[in-house]
């Protein structure tokens, strides 16, 4: 009985030393990965695990490095915005869904951008920095494919110029194709909302999350209004010579700001941030045109089997890609925050 009795007492201090040896091998296992800075098996390139699957998605598109580095970009001011949302659901706020139901908005047209949506008929705009021109590509548009044929025989434009404008009706282009990604969400919705029966508490709430992204339609589509006025006077009449600024992003910033409620002094303040922003977007295509060139020169290396020079023009490779997402990111929030302040002004006139 006494025998009994010990090998029972054993067992359980073994069992007990068991326990706490791997609870040790297993905090010490956390504890390395933390301090190697190691990424968990569910880690990833960014801190949301969707965000993750459409990274790792777009790596098997064959994207071009400028437009990888781009998605990034988004990215990356998705997570900003899933984050700020997480902390603010945490503290009781957003009852209404407004923010959740723009965060799926957003996603929705950075897949839609990008190809991703599964759509056989999705087109990705690029970007090519290298191949300048307009050949094998198109508007979609017949409107602004008639304007940009007859600026490219009016003669009014030098090739700088007509470069610039090519630029400008790109960028026409993807804005409307934003909005239209937008609508047809705003639709989806609006169909499974005239389908329901009873109105309730939560039904209004519904309401005022459509009215939001009504207004964020009126904007996208008074903008695209604004757009096109713009490209037909220029297309007529040709350049100003005393314009400010050259990018359509800032150009189109510009316009809105100008029929926003600000004062003179806040418009003048205005004009002054948007000069530092176009700056800051010429650096960042800078960097996408030498990224370009660094992985064309990386194909053309490889194939020479020198490998002390593959791998030197890797690190700069990496270097390029890594500063030109940093750039990227910098561009979208700094054009995040201005895009938000107009639209307050806009909204302000209307009250």
């Amino acid at each position: 009985m006494a025998a009994a009795q010990s090998l029972a007492a054993l067992g359980a201090a073994l069992l007990l030393a068991a326990c706490v040896q791997a609870g040790k091998y297993s905090r010490e296992a956390n504890e390395g990965l933390a301090a190697a800075g190691a990424k968990r098996p569910e880690a990833g390139e960014f801190r949301v695990l969707k965000l993750n699957q459409v990274w790792e998605k777009a790596q098997r598109l064959h994207l071009s490095p400028v437009k990888l580095a781009e998605l990034h970009s988004d990215l990356k001011i998705q997570e900003r915005d899933e984050i700020s949302w997480k902390k603010m659901k945490a503290e009781g706020l957003d009852e209404d869904g407004e923010k959740e139901a723009k965060l799926r908005r957003n996603l929705n047209v950075i897949m839609a951008k990008y190809g991703m949506d599964g759509k056989k008929d999705s087109k990705l705009v690029d970007t090519n920095y290298i191949k300048d021109g307009t050949e094998g590509d198109t508007l979609d548009d017949p409107r602004l494919e008639k304007l940009w044929s007859k600026a490219k025989s009016s003669g009014k434009f030098s090739d700088e110029e007509l470069d610039k404008l090519w630029r400008e009706f790109k960028h026409h282009k993807e804005k409307i194709r934003e909005y239209n990604i937008l609508l047809e969400t705003v639709s989806r919705t609006e169909d499974i909302h005239k389908n329901v029966i009873n109105p309730s508490e939560e039904n209004l709430v519904k309401e005022e999350i459509l009215h939001n992204k009504h207004r964020e339609l009126k904007d996208k589509l008074r903008s695209i209004n604004q757009g096109f006025e713009r490209l037909r006077k220029v297309s007529h009449q040709g350049y100003d010579t005393t314009s400010e600024f050259e990018e359509p992003r800032v150009i189109d910033l510009w316009d809105m700001a100008k029929s926003a409620n600000f004062t003179e002094k806040e418009l003048e303040s205005f004009r002054e941030e948007l000069k530092h922003f176009e700056a800051k977007i010429e650096k960042h295509q800078h960097y996408q045109k030498q990224l370009e060139i660094s992985h064309e020169k990386l194909k053309h290396i490889e194939g020479t089997g020198d490998k002390d020079h593959l791998n030197r023009n890797k690190e700069k490779y990496a270097m390029l890609e890594e500063k030109t997402k940093e750039l990227g990111y910098k561009v979208k929030k700094h054009l995040q925050d201005l895009s938000s302040r107009i639209s307050q002004g806009l909204q302000h006139n209307e009250l």
